[in-house]
């Protein structure tokens, strides 16, 4: 588990743990140890700024979920 002393205490910064699960389960899992935390989803290769945040949590997906149709 990775974490830093950001605020004088101990805060957890990567859940690898969440690797598997739904978006949805991953967030709730996440908001848990950090309530403050700004998720963002995208895909996976998606380019991001270099900037830190320590409020920024990114999801990195690349599995689609159901047949994509047109309609």
């Amino acid at each position: 588990m990775s974490s830093s002393t950001a605020g004088g205490g101990w805060e957890k910064t990567s859940w690898p743990e969440v690797v598997g699960l739904s978006v949805e389960e991953a967030k709730k899992i996440i908001l848990k140890d950090k309530p403050d935390a700004d998720i963002i989803v995208l895909p996976v290769g998606t380019p991001v700024p270099k900037d830190f945040r320590p409020d920024r949590v990114r999801i990195f997906v690349d599995t689609v979920a159901e047949t994509p149709h047109v309609g």
